[in-house]
């Protein structure tokens, strides 16, 4: 018996991985297998002479069994209500969650669809017209259902009030931008006092609707993907997280203020022939973008060990906290 030392993020074999799957799901023997992005999880493309796939890896410590199984669970439903997203496959014994004996314990994999097209960053109006189209039919789906294993909730204990007290190590000699977090915080849960919270469509959230996460093929249709942070909250957090694409878009110089203000709103418009909003809905996207940038500083920190040491400095953080002074001032009145 060979005893190793612990590890808490290993790498797994490419090669050993393509022979694993071409067994597990009767794969042609031509297949190949190739690391993509080692990330939050490590995503594999593998590829047979006429298809593509993504087989996705978890970490424990991000993604425990019965959260993986809810999002196969929540793709499962939405593929079969007509959604377009990139699904699991089930192997040759109908599992859709492989487990693999890594050297640090036990990982999680599935094997996705591959989603076919390509990212656009540059959206036109067509394509903000079938997104805000296709985000609405996704929103009827789940906002209809209730999964039977746990996804996270995206609330204010989730993404203030947790995430502060967790992050006051981080911020120990950086004092004044702790400051500015703990009292926006306060600001926005007082704002949302204004607000008739009672009629907001809620459901599972994907939380993180960038372009970089749905593909456009040459007909324009579009298939969702990478649903890591899927969880349950207001539905509105979906168009807050794609509202950000227009907000770093701005802050990189890449559109301007007026012309990003008009595309958002073609998408709202062709999102809301299918699901109309209340004003306070609409009203409350910007101050749930605070509650976004101050949750995923806590994800980078919580995931400092395996991941985000690379970047994670005290430099990184302000300029962090100085994108969330940045959204305050331009979409913000408190």
């Amino acid at each position: 018996m060979q005893n190793f030392f612990p590890a808490q993020y290993s790498t797994l074999s490419a090669t050993a991985l393509k022979d694993y799957l071409i067994t597990k799901y009767r794969l042609d023997h031509s297949t190949t297998c190739r690391l993509l992005i080692r990330n939050v999880s490590d995503t594999y493309i593998v590829e047979t002479l006429d298809r593509k796939y993504i087989f996705k890896i978890y970490r424990d410590a991000h993604r425990k069994r019965s959260e993986i199984e809810a999002e196969v669970e929540l793709l499962n439903i939405l593929r079969t209500s007509g959604n377009s997203v990139a699904y699991p496959i089930k192997d040759i014994e109908g599992k859709q969650v492989q487990q693999l004996n890594a050297i640090e314990g036990i990982r999680n994999g599935v094997l996705f669809s591959f989603a076919e097209g390509k990212v656009i960053v540059d959206l036109t109006d067509q394509h903000l017209i079938q997104l805000g189209h296709d985000m609405a039919k996704l929103h009827q789906t789940t906002s209809s259902i209730k999964l039977n294993n746990p996804r996270p909730l995206w609330n204010f204990e989730t993404t203030l009030f947790e995430p502060l007290k967790d992050l006051k190590p981080h911020f120990s000699e950086m004092k004044e931008e702790y400051e500015y977090l703990y009292n926006i915080s306060g600001k926005v849960v007082e704002k949302f006092k204004d607000f008739d919270t009672s009629k907001f469509s809620y459901g599972y959230c994907h939380y993180d609707f960038f372009p970089k996460n749905f593909h456009f093929d040459e007909q324009r249709k579009i298939t969702f993907f990478d649903f890591d942070f899927a969880g349950e909250g207001y539905l509105i957090n979906d168009l807050m997280s794609f509202f950000n694409h227009y907000f770093f878009h701005q802050f990189n110089n890449l559109i301007s203020a007026e012309q990003a203000e008009k595309d958002f709103n073609v998408f709202l418009n062709a999102y809301q022939q299918q699901r109309p909003l209340t004003n306070d809905e609409l009203q409350a996207i910007p101050y749930l973008g605070i509650t976004f940038h101050i949750f995923f500083l806590k994800f980078f920190y919580d995931n400092y060990d395996d991941w985000s040491n690379v970047f994670l400095t005290p430099r990184y953080t302000k300029h962090r906290v100085a994108l969330i002074k940045r959204w305050e001032e331009m979409y913000c009145k408190f």
